[in-house]
């Protein structure tokens, strides 16, 4: 994929932090170096706003990390682990992150969505459709959604520079 990218373009960049840390230990039993991924994400351009969506538990065992969040420049938004009676866990920001990528759209020129999961495909579709400004995906190949990558106008494959996107 060829995408434009230039100095004066203004990007946001949302991370899916669950579906980066899970992709990153399952693949690479590693962690993700997050401020690598946003300096690629940025690429040169005007940040409007970088945002990372994290689940927390109760041990708060979370808490340096995103201290280490705060400090690469990127906002966090946090929603807690639910547990249901039975032992069924359930934290996902799915919908908070789209939304947020349709209010910063009319804000920016490129909306970078940090995560493989193909239920953003229909964000990606509505953005490019409605929108008409770039929506760029980064994530690792080997666990991103083919359907994603395709209707992306570009995508990074975080693999292909393992080293410098992960944290041993």
């Amino acid at each position: 994929m060829s995408v434009i990218k230039h100095k004066e373009q203004r990007v946001g960049v949302l991370i899916d932090v669950q579906n980066m840390y899970h992709s990153a230990k399952n693949l690479y039993k590693a962690r993700v170096n997050f401020r690598e991924i946003l300096r690629t994400a940025e690429a040169g351009r005007k940040l409007v706003r970088a945002v990372a969506y994290v689940v927390t538990t109760e041990t708060g065992e979370e808490k340096a990390f995103l201290e280490a969040l705060g400090k690469a420049g990127i906002e966090i938004k946090t929603k807690e682990l639910q547990i249901f009676p039975g032992g069924m866990k359930k934290a996902d920001w799915d919908i908070g992150m789209a939304v947020d990528a349709i209010k910063l759209s009319n804000l920016c020129d490129a909306i970078v969505l940090v995560t493989g999961d193909g239920d953003f495909v229909p964000l990606a579709e509505y953005l490019k459709g409605a929108w008409g400004g770039q929506v760029e995906v980064i994530a690792f190949d080997k666990s991103a959604s083919a359907r994603l990558k395709e209707v992306a106008d570009d995508f990074i494959d975080l693999g292909k520079d393992s080293k410098r996107y992960l944290i041993k």
